[in-house]
């Protein structure tokens, strides 16, 4: 996080759009440190969160949830488009994804709740290890495809699994393309899922 200061709010993020190269200050995520409004004096502080910093928290808090299983990992973090994807790597990877990578869904959901809680804002991540995700990916879009074409013959909706919401969405965009298919998802938490319809 840096920190801006000036006379008022508005110059300290004057000062930080200059130095932090974007547009205007709607694209900052900032909160104010300190305001003083005397009768000779002005100042104004402010501190801005940067995508990096949320990465960095991220793969410090990840590495200590692990670390408490008595598990050694190796983590690492990029920024693309406006998500955190964190990779990780360790000796024990299927433990850590578990069951249908229910420990990994935890993992994810619980460093997501660490970081919405310490920057006071949602942060977008993805926990992966070794590359799990993707093939995962790959599995229940192969399956869903193949769903959504009986669901074409038949004209019979059908009902996936319930999966987490990167999941989900993979299926969704996966099946735009589909002629005479509709995807939608229903329930809550993890019960939530999809349905393949027939339309017209």
């Amino acid at each position: 996080m840096r920190t801006f200061t000036a006379k008022t709010i508005e110059e300290a993020l004057e000062l930080a759009v200059g130095e932090l190269g974007v547009e205007s200050a709607s694209e900052l995520v900032y909160k104010v440190v300190e305001e003083k409004k005397g009768l000779f004096k002005k100042v104004a502080t402010i501190e801005v969160i940067e995508p990096i910093d949320e990465a960095n928290y991220a793969v410090e808090y990840l590495t200590t949830v692990i670390k408490a299983f008595d598990i050694n990992p190796t983590i690492t973090a990029e920024i693309k488009e406006g998500m955190i994807f964190i990779d990780v790597d360790s000796d024990h990877n299927s433990i850590l994804i578990g069951k249908n990578g229910r420990t990994l869904q935890a993992l994810t959901e619980i460093t997501k709740l660490a970081a919405a809680v310490r920057f006071e804002k949602r942060v977008h991540l993805l926990v992966d290890i070794n590359n799990y995700k993707e093939g995962r990916y790959r599995k229940v879009v192969s399956m869903a495809k193949n769903v959504a074409k009986e669901v074409q013959r038949t004209k019979v909706e059908a009902k996936l699994d319930p999966m987490p919401a990167d999941e989900r969405r993979r299926v969704h965009n996966a099946l735009t393309k589909f002629s005479n298919i509709k995807t939608e998802s229903v329930g809550n938490g993890h019960r939530r899922q999809i349905i393949i319809k027939y339309v017209d």
